[in-house]
């Protein structure tokens, strides 16, 4: 079976007020799977329903192929933006404490524990309270707390607030490590750039619906504008004849948008019977933060 979960026609009302509406998503097994929005899109609400703390109104969701029950959470690793540490209790003791409720038993919780806090090399905090830790420290722990139990799929909402750029790339290698022990996880995220470094496939939604998913590369592709950035050896003092737009030029680099009937062969060629010498040649594909802001807006 390759899908681990299978979202089908989902929704989720709040009284009159609908935050999921008949969304429909597949994940395959071992993915990094990004999911979108504005705040208030339905992200948190559809993260709840997969994670069993809310029902579900209408549709069903499959874990495994079997639809989501009580066990379920046993397999489910879920960091929330609203961070659920108790402030009063040790560090080792809370840790302890979580991963029993996810039905490890105590030698097993104390081994897994012991590896994750020496591999972020953080063993002296096993007596400290969780309220004497910075915000990036709880982080740390929260992130423990989240994949002691080796969850099947792994849900992060925001894992990287509070860390600074070291800690950052220390929990981004320890993602892509678990991704390739076959992990599945979603990413749920505001920071675009992080999703274009991490995840291979997103959903975008809002007001509820669905607006786009599929392959970043494939969506970046689609919605690119034939612009491209042209680099030579030497300023060029008149392109009144190259075959395109000049959109931007600085010193010898410039930027050219081509037409729907034209190719970036013909570009190329026109730079060579000029007797330029390209230094670098390459097509500006949209970033996912303006494709993000591009399609918001035009559903809202």
């Amino acid at each position: 079976m390759d899908s681990i979960i299978s979202v089908q026609n989902v929704s989720k009302h709040y009284g009159d007020y609908t935050a999921v509406n008949s969304i429909n998503l597949e994940l395959k097994k071992g993915c990094l799977f990004g999911l979108l929005g504005p705040n208030g899109a339905g992200k948190t609400s559809l993260i709840r329903m997969m994670t069993t703390i809310t029902s579900i109104d209408e549709g069903q969701i499959l874990f495994n192929g079997v639809p989501l029950n009580g066990k379920s959470p046993q397999y489910i690793g879920y960091m929330p933006e609203e961070r659920g540490l108790y402030k009063k209790m040790k560090v080792g003791e809370q840790l302890l404490y979580l991963a029993q409720l996810k039905g490890m038993s105590k030698k097993e919780a104390n081994e897994k524990i012991c590896f994750w806090m020496e591999r972020f090399e953080i063993m002296d905090w096993w007596n400290k309270e969780i309220n004497e830790l910075s915000k990036g420290m709880q982080q740390k722990i929260q992130f423990i707390s989240t994949v002691v139990h080796e969850p099947e799929l792994l849900i992060l909402d925001e894992p990287f607030s509070g860390l600074d750029p070291i800690n950052t790339n220390l929990i981004k290698s320890e993602i892509f490590r678990l991704k390739e022990k076959g992990t599945t996880i979603i990413f749920s995220t505001h920071r675009m750039e992080q999703v274009e470094e991490i995840c291979e496939e997103i959903m975008l939604v809002n007001k509820g619906n669905t607006v786009l998913d599929g392959n970043i590369e494939d969506i970046r592709n689609t919605y690119k504008k034939n612009h491209f950035e042209i680099k030579t050896a030497n300023p060029l003092n008149n392109t009144d004849d190259i075959p395109g737009t000049v959109l931007d030029q600085q010193g010898n680099t410039m930027i050219v948008h081509l037409e729907n009937d034209k190719n970036s062969n013909e570009l190329i060629k026109y730079f060579v019977n000029k007797g330029e010498r390209l230094i670098s040649f390459k097509e500006i594909l949209p970033s996912l933060n303006e494709i993000f802001i591009q399609t918001v807006e035009s559903v809202a």
